[in-house]
């Protein structure tokens, strides 16, 4: 039996994990669990699995609760989400929260030496290093939920890190990958949220759409894998059905296929060494009727160049590149900015970053804080002109 603290419970991927939860109640107990702003479904799911701790983004929603659940232990805000990873009867943190707001509660998951199932890629990519060093001195283990990771996870298996040649990770494109550069600026907020394949929160619909979740990917793989940039590979692959693959130095290429439905790879991190049968649809390949592959334009797509620089400069570049993103993915769903100036905005901000080494969560953080005011302030400088 997993006891489980889920973070980010009312969002996609946290729905998700409540689904796999629910159908697998003799595996699986939900002990603890935080959300953000979705109180309503919040309620409910307090209601169904009356969480021994909850815990919400702000203190007004926070004391609403209180009242609804008289005697239940509602926090609030970066401490509430300490409460809830570092609950006695926790062994296992689902990781669901878009962003670095949860990376202390990372590091505390790891010092518990809990089982750490990462569907947050902003993790990593800010603080890969500093992650890392916290692994090699615990006894926690952090498996992947993101597809495309769990796919090279799977795909590596038992087999030695010297046998890998290259890890393919893939793409599906989003909506524009054969939409001409020149239309970029003409792209709307409802174009670039119809994702083809997934159903998204916002934020990582426009990362699907401007390649920047394969950025992020890229970036978090080689904190993931420990391998050189070198051995990361990207293409487009439309269907969505091969997650990703690894080729060997013998040339086997090795991939992991599924239909596009989370909650296989966060069953996969939840079991994992084991496998429990998943309930949903399985894949027909009879049904297939084709898997495309396609090179990645990174003139059109430059956000896979930034995520090569940010591996070439390392520090607290990562956590410069993803909050200077966060920014302009908020600007760009408020139609403040244009589609195209989403690409412009955040490299200026990257290539103009000061990097430096991180050595505890107080660096990332500040860091985030400065870049943020610093792209906000470069979008209103632009905007002025």
């Amino acid at each position: 039996m997993r006891h489980i603290a889920l973070l980010g419970s009312t969002g996609s991927i946290g729905r998700n994990a409540i689904e796999v939860i629910k159908e697998n109640r003799e595996k699986f107990r939900l002990v603890t669990l935080a959300a953000g702003e979705n109180i309503d479904l919040l309620i409910r799911q307090i209601r169904e699995f009356s969480p021994e701790i909850v815990s919400v983004k702000d203190k007004s929603s926070a004391e609403k609760l209180k009242e609804m659940f008289p005697g239940k232990k509602i926090y609030h805000g970066a401490e509430g989400l300490l409460e809830v990873v570092s609950h006695k009867h926790v062994d296992t943190m689902i990781s669901a929260i878009t962003g670095t707001t949860a990376l202390e509660a990372t590091l505390a998951s790891i010092k518990n030496n809990q089982r750490i199932c990462l569907a947050n890629k902003e993790t990593l990519v800010a603080a890969g290093d500093l992650i890392n060093r916290e692994l090699e001195k615990s006894a926690a283990d952090l498996i992947p939920i993101d597809s495309e990771q769990s796919a090279i996870f799977q795909s590596i298996g038992l087999n030695h890190k010297d046998f890998i040649r290259k890890i393919i990770l893939t793409a599906s494109g989003g909506p524009f990958f054969k939409t001409n550069k020149s239309e970029f600026s003409r792209i709307t907020v409802k174009e670039a949220l119809a994702h083809p394949n997934w159903s998204m929160g916002d934020k990582i619909t426009i990362d699907s759409a401007t390649l920047m979740n394969k950025a992020l990917e890229i970036i978090e793989a080689f904190y993931l894998f420990k391998l050189k940039k070198e051995q990361i590979d990207v293409i487009i692959h439309p269907q969505s059905i091969i997650h990703s693959m690894v080729e060997f130095i013998d040339s086997s290429t090795i991939a992991q296929l599924s239909l596009p439905d989370m909650r296989i790879p966060i069953l996969y991190s939840l079991s994992y060494p084991d496998r429990i049968e998943f309930k949903g649809k399985e894949l027909n390949f009879s049904e297939l009727k084709k898997l495309e592959f396609y090179p990645v334009d990174i003139e059109k797509f430059t956000s896979i160049k930034r995520a090569h620089y940010v591996l070439e400069r390392g520090g607290n570049s990562g956590a410069v590149l993803n909050a200077a993103n966060e920014v302009a993915v908020d600007y760009f769903l408020r139609e403040k900015i244009s589609f195209e100036q989403i690409f412009s905005i955040v490299g200026e901000i990257l290539y103009n970053g000061n990097f430096y080494p991180v050595s505890s969560a107080a660096d990332i953080d500040e860091t985030i804080k400065e870049t943020k005011n610093q792209t906000e302030n470069y979008i209103k400088e632009i905007g002025r002109k």
